[in-house]
């Protein structure tokens, strides 16, 4: 559950060998205390090695308009990590033969196109052809906006099939919705009391739960854009993501969630191999992370201004956990530092030495750029000394120059070469390369 920014980030994550177990924290440390001093991130991170704590951090605010600092308790929304939860409780259900993988959807859902072919399996690995109901272009005019399970069940059945059931993978929100209300109906229960009962109460997760409207009373975190300062994002009511996107926690429960995930202490071991195995490179809940010659799992999610990421590491017993509430720095650089600070990788530490230019230095980089090969335009305007690029259907977002005809948008990794002379522009991210020519 995320709204539109310019391209999927990516898992840019290396290959190589040899590791050590003596973290390097100090290193690690310095990453932080230069994120907080030049204000590029609020967050918090968890690092356990065999069930066992082994680092945390938290900087910047829970929220800013009370001047509430982070802590390790803060809580955040994780957003489509709460796939992974959903997954699990529907395993659970499996092995306590309430429901099979293999059974079809039109006993509960007989308005959804194709009912009668998709799985309950199909759901999991996003194999169902369901469209994607938070793509559709008025999902952010409701999504602040309470939802019944009824209307929710309306509007993805409107949204009908992207392709045929189980003749390839897609992602889909829409997928995760529908299993949570075959929870609730499996169980008599709510999604919220399943999860209590099933996992976070069990674990002893006492940050973990599905969450409503944000309290910060309650150490939970608001969330955050930044455009010259933060401003506060408006919240998703959490009745419409349900098991897709609606859960709240922190770093430290979610590595004990994932460490006795993969201990078989909430899953048993057959359910945790379908849970991992991969078709067209989708899980059941969880996707496959590299890292060196490494093999993890985990999943990223993110809603409103939030963003999360868990990835556990299986060979050496090794989770990571970060949940953000406003930043202009890419997570996926932060998880690559916590990782390479572990495995004794090395990894750089950012400076965020930016130049200023006059506002006419800024005029030759003006215009729409485009490549037959590449899937969206980019349109390039400014606003007084800034420059912002905006991709076709999404929103616009700042770039900060990092030297002459360089620029920079590090939330998303994003890094922009322009050469006026040629009418090109290189769009950087993820390890890709992409040549675009200005019109």
């Amino acid at each position: 559950m995320v709204k539109k920014i310019l391209i999927t980030m990516l898992f840019s994550l290396l290959f190589a060998t040899g590791y050590s177990q003596k973290m390097n924290v100090a290193k690690l440390d310095s990453l932080f205390q230069i994120l907080e001093a030049k204000d590029k991130f609020m967050g918090s991170i968890a690092v356990s090695q065999n069930g066992t704590l082994i680092y945390s951090k938290s900087i910047g605010k829970e929220d800013i308009e009370t001047n509430k600092k982070a802590t390790n308790l803060s809580k955040y929304r994780i957003g489509s990590i709460s796939k992974m939860f959903t997954s699990a409780l529907v395993f659970k259900a499996v092995e306590e033969k309430k429901i099979t993988l293999n059974q079809t959807i039109e006993i509960y859902f007989p308005t959804i196109e194709n009912a009668t072919k998709i799985t309950i399996g199909n759901l999991l690995n996003h194999r169902s052809g369901i469209h994607n109901f938070t793509n559709n272009p008025d999902y952010l005019k409701y999504n602040t906006e309470p939802k019944s399970e009824g209307q929710m069940i309306e509007i993805i059945a409107k949204g009908k099939s992207d392709f045929e059931p189980n003749s390839k993978a897609d992602y889909s929100n829409s997928n995760y919705v529908l299993l949570s209300y075959i929870l609730q109906k499996t169980y008599k229960k709510t999604y919220a009391d399943i999860l209590k009962d099933k996992i976070t109460k069990p674990l002893g997760l006492k940050n973990t739960y599905v969450g409503n409207k944000i309290s910060v009373q309650n150490n939970e975190s608001n969330s955050y854009s930044f455009s010259e300062k933060w401003i506060k994002e408006t919240e998703t009511d959490m009745s419409i993501p349900m098991g897709a996107g609606a859960i709240v926690s922190n770093p430290t429960d979610l590595t004990i969630f994932i460490d006795h995930l993969f201990a078989n202490k909430i899953i048993n071991d057959g359910s945790l191999k379908q849970m991992i195995t991969l078709q067209d490179n989708y899980g059941m809940g969880i996707f496959q992370i590299p890292f060196y010659d490494k093999k993890g799992f985990g999943h990223t999610g993110g809603i409103d201004e939030f963003r999360s990421v868990l990835y556990y590491f299986t060979e050496d017993k090794i989770a990571v956990a970060l949940t953000s509430n406003g930043k202009t720095y890419d997570n996926n650089d932060i998880i690559i530092a916590a990782l390479s600070s572990y495995f004794n990788k090395p990894f750089v530490i950012p400076t965020f030495k930016n130049i200023e230019l006059k506002t006419e230095d800024l005029d030759p980089y003006l215009g729409e750029y485009s490549d037959a090969g590449f899937p969206m335009k980019i349109t390039i305007t400014k606003d007084n000394l800034k420059l912002f690029a905006q991709a076709t259907g999404q929103s616009a977002f700042p770039l900060e120059a990092t030297e002459k005809d360089k620029f920079e948008f590090l939330a998303a990794g994003i890094k922009l070469e322009f050469k006026p002379n040629e009418k090109q522009m290189i769009l950087k991210q993820g390890g890709g390369a992409f040549k675009l020519t200005k019109k």
